[in-house]
């Protein structure tokens, strides 16, 4: 489809800002996808053209991370492959079996995430040992939510981050740095499944990454320098509007005068 080079400037900055907020406490999907349905794209190439840029934005921020030592891959090998295979089961199955019973579930996990981070005056802060060992946490953290972004997909970020925190007991700012390796790894995944079936817009899709790259790369800046206190409010804010967001899609009459 052909679209003005009006379109392909606003998408392009519209990208770098979803970029930025992903980096710092995921949801920048909640601006990129509107968009792309807004210009009269069909919702399987808004999807998979999605899935293209956000992997840039994913990549961009995963490698500021790793060069400023915030993660080492070879301590996150067994996480990366078991991330892997589950968003490409996620995004095998999301074509077969019916979605409705994990789309009602997330908006209270993401509920859940928001009054956590809230509640919690320590949180971020390391705490004790891990609740699992690193290959456990890899096969049921790295497995399930990997499958759940290969097919859904919002909230993925705050679902990684708050399972680093809780269960691994890393610090926020390392899980938020892990939490990106692992998207850019589910992201690769499902978008790999979205190329075979021919459905990203390249041009458009490209265009969008390269705002998503720099935008990432600004916010993985923030989460350096500034540290928990600007990641905590980002992610329960990201976190209650991606909630409120599906629960208002899955029930629009809970929102109308009267309820």
């Amino acid at each position: 489809m052909e679209l003005s080079l009006e379109i392909f400037v606003l998408l392009f900055f519209v990208a770098g800002l979803a970029g930025f907020i992903d980096a710092i406490a995921g949801g920048g999907g909640l601006l990129t996808v509107p968009a792309l349905l807004s210009v009269g794209i069909p919702p399987a190439q808004v999807l998979a053209t999605n899935k293209l840029q956000s992997s840039f934005g994913s990549f961009s921020a995963s490698l500021y991370f790793v060069r400023n030592g915030l993660v080492k891959l070879s301590e996150m090998r067994l996480a990366i492959a078991c991330t892997f295979i589950g968003s490409a089961l996620g995004a095998l199955l999301v074509q077969h079996i019916d979605a409705g019973i994990l789309t009602s579930l997330i908006p209270v996990l993401l509920i859940f995430v928001s009054l956590y981070f809230l509640l919690s005056p320590n949180v971020g802060k390391p705490q004790g040992e891990p609740k699992l060992s690193e290959a456990m946490f890899a096969f049921a953290v790295g497995t399930s939510i990997g499958f759940y972004d290969g097919f859904f997909g919002p909230g993925t970020g705050s679902l990684f981050t708050i399972c680093f925190v809780a269960i691994a007991k890393f610090g926020l700012v390392e899980a938020t740095a892990r939490t990106k390796v692992l998207n850019f790894t589910s992201n690769i995944a499902a978008l790999i499944f979205f190329i075979i079936a021919g459905l990203p817009l390249w041009k458009l899709g490209l265009v969008m990454a390269a705002g998503g790259f720099i935008g990432a790369r600004l916010g993985a800046h923030i989460v350096i320098n500034k540290g928990q206190k600007f990641i905590r409010p980002m992610v329960i804010i990201m976190s209650m509007i991606m909630a409120v967001k599906l629960l208002w899609e899955q029930h629009p009459q809970w929102f109308q005068l009267g309820f």
